[in-house]
């Protein structure tokens, strides 16, 4: 496997890992599962706070409607590969940033 290769994979990962724990920790706090509706609470600036947040949970909440609508609504094939390619470049987009925050910190050579 190539290094680029390699580094992208850990960024897939790393990124998917941070989503869920972005998620669990919203859920552990709120006491209620993060969704795409925090964007819908109007004017304020808990709207305003849950952009970063839903940019870095986006893949996990994704993949999370997915497979609850494949058991609930018998989805096509086609829909859940598509959001599930979609889930997985967002989390290499969100993973790749994460990563290379991390070494501009110093915390990752």
């Amino acid at each position: 496997m190539s290094p680029e290769a390699l580094n992208s994979l850990f960024s897939l990962c790393i990124g998917f890992a941070l989503a869920g724990a972005l998620t669990s920790g919203f859920q552990a706090i709120v006491h209620r599962p993060a969704g795409f509706g925090l964007l819908q609470e109007g004017v304020a600036p808990s709207t305003f706070a849950a952009v970063p947040f839903l940019v870095f949970a986006a893949p996990f909440i994704i993949m999370r409607n997915t497979l609850r609508g494949v058991q609930v609504e018998s989805r096509r094939f086609e829909f859940v590969m598509m959001a599930t390619v979609l889930a997985g470049f967002w989390s290499l987009m969100s993973g790749t940033f994460f990563v290379m925050t991390l070494r501009a910190v110093g915390l990752l050579v």
